[in-house]
């Protein structure tokens, strides 16, 4: 397979969920080694490079036993799946007992297979990495003690929420600086030069099993962060940062190994500099659910160099549903947009496309029931089809500026972006508002002028004719409904280039 492309576009999917429905409408249990190929062929649709595999390792009955111990936790289960049964919940994907494909799931050999498949269409396999914590019943806790932050008896009276007692030895229970410990999982100490090694070997195993690996709240591991959470209890923190120590060590063996972190406090800067290839770009989604087209704009004055690694997404396993959060259809359309022509991984996760709104707890199996809205998936599938065979995120991205009229002021409501290589020209603009909404774009080709002009949209395929001249001088004219938007291709030919 060739390179890693610049700008990937990833389909998370919640892979229990995925396999128990799979296997209810086939009418007999499925592995991932039995999967029918249409359904591979639905998760490697046209404009996919690579598919996430959420939750495939082995799930701790050890981290199930408290879940279903927790009366608030099982309420949210009940929320999403009102006809829940014991045998729905599954367990964490984030408490792991081991990085072994669960039997569940039909093992490593299954795993191996569903690689295969994904391959045989083009595209590559993402998995899980947890690099702050364990289930309680990980091999580690008794057999390295010395791996995990400890504690002292003292810590497990005055604290039993926060610390538990494993062969012998007191150790933390995980968590970051803002919360309260987590139940159900045993704290790494990332300042252990054993934790470290202990790390490159397990991702190293995981290299061997697919292209990329998600890491799970990665900027805990950093130095002052972990610090911060831990104090003294970790003891000094050693002159190399964690993802460097690691990340090195793993490309070593697998250089073309994709490296993705969960990053959230503005720290994502920092974690592309200590060697993750994309970093989650949550202030874009916030920005784009709950604030306007300005708030999106100056977030995406960023440096080009910053913002082709980060990861743009409307949802994931964490975030609600895009159809829910974002209400009318048109709205997501337009955020979906946005998200598809933006520099940078995007990231789709299964059930999105089709509308679905009920967001399912990652400890379940099952999902309620939702009705797919056909035309809904029609346009998301048209849309990464339509920007993939384009070619034009293989280019050069450029942020536009709108301008309007003092009767008019409705251009602030707009975003505007080109994209350029070497045989195409494409303009993106979206209308982030409810209203009606019009301005000037101004594009950055003074070639245009004294040409014809021919824009086509991508995605309806209307034709609009342009003077060059005034589009050089003035700016390309676009008016848009509320939640409208433009993926237009510079016709070539109209517009004299060779």
């Amino acid at each position: 397979m060739t390179a890693w492309p610049t700008h990937p576009v990833v389909h998370e999917v919640n892979t229990w969920v995925w396999l128990r429905e799979l296997s209810r409408r086939e009418g007999h249990p499925l592995t991932l080694a039995t999967v029918p190929g249409a359904a591979w062929d639905d998760l490697a649709l046209p404009g996919v490079d690579a598919v996430w595999l959420m939750g495939v390792w082995e799930r701790s009955p050890a981290g199930l036993a408290v879940a279903m111990a927790d009366d608030e936790l099982l309420a949210t289960f009940r929320a999403a799946l009102p006809a829940l049964r014991p045998d729905d919940v599954v367990g964490s994907p984030y408490c792991v007992r081991r990085y072994v494909a669960d039997e569940h799931l039909g093992g490593p050999a299954a795993l191996a297979a569903a690689r295969t498949e994904l391959a045989a269409r083009g595209v590559r396999l993402i998995l899980d990495y947890v690099p702050n914590h364990v289930a309680p019943d990980h091999p580690w806790v008794l057999d390295r003690p010395e791996v995990f932050i400890g504690g002292s008896a003292d810590d497990l009276s005055s604290s039993p929420a926060a610390y538990l007692e494993a062969g012998g030895h007191v150790l933390a229970r995980g968590r970051d600086p803002y919360f309260a410990p987590w139940p159900d999982v045993v704290q790494l100490n990332a300042f252990s030069e054993g934790m470290r090694a202990a790390t490159v070997d397990v991702l190293r195993d995981i290299g061997d099993q697919c292209d990329g690996v998600r890491c799970d709240m990665a900027m805990l591991l950093l130095n002052d962060v972990f610090a911060k959470t831990w104090g003294d209890h970790a003891g000094p923190a050693p002159a190399d940062e964690f993802w460097p120590y690691v990340l090195g060590r793993v490309r070593a063996r697998h250089p073309d190994m994709l490296f993705v972190a969960e990053a959230y406090w503005d720290l994502e800067w920092t974690l592309q500099q200590h060697g993750f290839d994309y970093c989650y770009d949550k202030r874009l989604y916030d920005r784009l659910v709950g604030e306007g087209a300005r708030s999106v704009r100056d977030h995406l004055r960023a440096e080009p160099g910053y913002q082709e690694h980060l990861v743009r997404f409307l949802e994931n396993h964490d975030e609600p549903r895009a159809a829910a959060t974002l209400g009318p259809q048109p709205r997501e359309r337009a955020a979906a947009v946005t998200i598809a022509t933006l520099p940078g991984l995007t990231l789709w996760h299964e059930g999105q496309l089709d509308g679905r709104q009920v967001r399912v707890p990652v400890f379940l199996a099952e999902r309620p029931d939702e009705p797919a809205d056909a035309d809904l998936r029609r346009f998301h599938t048209d849309l990464l089809a339509a920007v993939s065979s384009s070619g034009m995120r293989t280019g050069n991205w450029l942020l536009l500026e709108c301008t309007g009229w003092p009767d008019n002021p409705t251009c602030r409501n707009l975003v505007a972006w080109t994209w350029e290589h070497e045989s195409g020209r494409y303009v993106v603009v979206a209308n982030l508002s409810p209203e009606q909404s019009s301005a000037r774009v101004a594009l950055p080709w003074s070639d245009l002028q004294g040409r014809a002009t021919r824009l086509t949209d991508l995605l309806g395929g209307q034709v609009y004719d342009q003077d060059g001249d005034e589009v050089a001088s003035q700016g390309l004219f676009v008016a848009l409904p509320p939640w409208g938007h433009h993926v237009l291709a510079v016709d070539e030919a109209a517009t004299g280039r060779a």
